[in-house]
């Protein structure tokens, strides 16, 4: 963390419509965070490494270069928290930037105090991972049959096969294999994933088991390793990853 002992944390805003990005500026500089502001795509991936900000908040639509190219480029170098913004109807975007690693998005308009819920829910999550990382008895490594997952190398294997995941798809296998022939809600999972509960509309926690299932060779119509319970939640199965 790059944090400095007087703020809350270092914003990297990637935004190129001006008026908006002066408003969570502002915003976010009077609630003691720092802020850093690009408005051009093409830029930005240099510049947040350069910068190595707590949180980077990415606009999809920018000149030279869109933000899920940019996530791209982040994720093959950089684990950062990344936020994205994306147009409120358009569900593809969103769909495409939980699968190119972004940690969430916001619909916009851009509420500033939806957005500072947002961004202190994920340096939440940043530090916790940090301080497990650093507990000797925090268990990051599982087994189960075929499937081994560890946590610390950032690796899945099905047999020999290596699984690529991205940081969130990984953050719910783990919950999931943490909790195993438990039934989680979507409240439950929401709330680890992102430190707030499932309000009814939020579709993240079923896109990403969705994006699990593809992966993990698991059925879309039948699942047997990931199973849907119906009106409780999901079911990650210990047993099913013999073959």
């Amino acid at each position: 963390m790059t944090t400095a002992n007087n703020e809350l944390g270092h914003v990297f805003l990637v935004e190129d419509d001006t008026s908006l990005a002066s408003l969570v500026e502002d915003y976010f500089t009077m609630q003691g965070f720092k802020v850093t502001i690009e408005g051009r795509g093409d830029l930005a991936t240099a510049r947040i490494l350069a910068k190595q900000p707590d949180v980077v908040i990415l606009d999809i639509m920018l000149p030279g270069k869109n933000g899920l190219d940019i996530c791209r480029e982040l994720r093959a170098q950089s684990d950062l928290p990344v936020i994205m913004l994306t147009a409120r109807t358009d569900e593809i975007d969103q769909i495409v930037g939980l699968e190119v690693g972004a940690d969430d998005y916001i619909c916009k308009p851009v509420q500033p105090r939806l957005l500072l819920a947002r961004i202190n829910a994920l340096l939440r999550r940043a530090h916790q991972t940090e301080s497990n990382n650093k507990d000797e008895n925090s268990k990051d490594i599982f087994q189960f049959g075929q499937l081994a997952i560890n946590k610390i190398k950032q690796e899945v294997f099905i047999g020999d096969e290596q699984i690529d995941l991205t940081t969130n798809e990984l953050e719910l296998l783990c919950l999931f294999a943490a909790h195993a022939d438990q039934v989680l809600s979507r409240d439950d999972l929401l709330n680890n994933l992102r430190g707030f509960g499932y309000d009814g509309l939020d579709r993240t926690v079923d896109m990403l088991v969705s994006r699990l299932r593809k992966k993990l060779h698991d059925s879309s119509n039948k699942p047997q390793k990931i199973k849907t319970v119906w009106k409780k939640g999901y079911l990650f199965v210990s047993d099913a990853w013999q073959n």
